[in-house]
């Protein structure tokens, strides 16, 4: 591998490191919201749907960005 090569490779994992980081933090925020609400008695259902809605958007990149970093073993 060029110098070039493993540079961008590092960069991209870094970007991805960091872009984990970020969704996990949200999604562990959006988890703490939501336990609050569900104590209100006043709970606002569609905004709980669309927490919870994006709390699973979170998860998934989560996945997907994890699955993208393990190596392919067939390769």
């Amino acid at each position: 591998m060029t110098d070039d090569t493993e540079d961008n490779v590092d960069r991209e994992l870094f970007r991805n490191i960091e872009r984990l980081r970020q969704l996990r933090i949200e999604h562990r925020d959006l988890d703490q919201v939501i336990e609050r609400l569900a104590l209100d008695m006043h709970i606002d259902e569609l905004q709980m749907r669309r927490l919870k809605k994006r709390k699973l958007m979170l998860k998934d990149q989560i996945q997907r960005i994890e699955s993208q970093s393990i190596p392919d073993l067939n390769a």
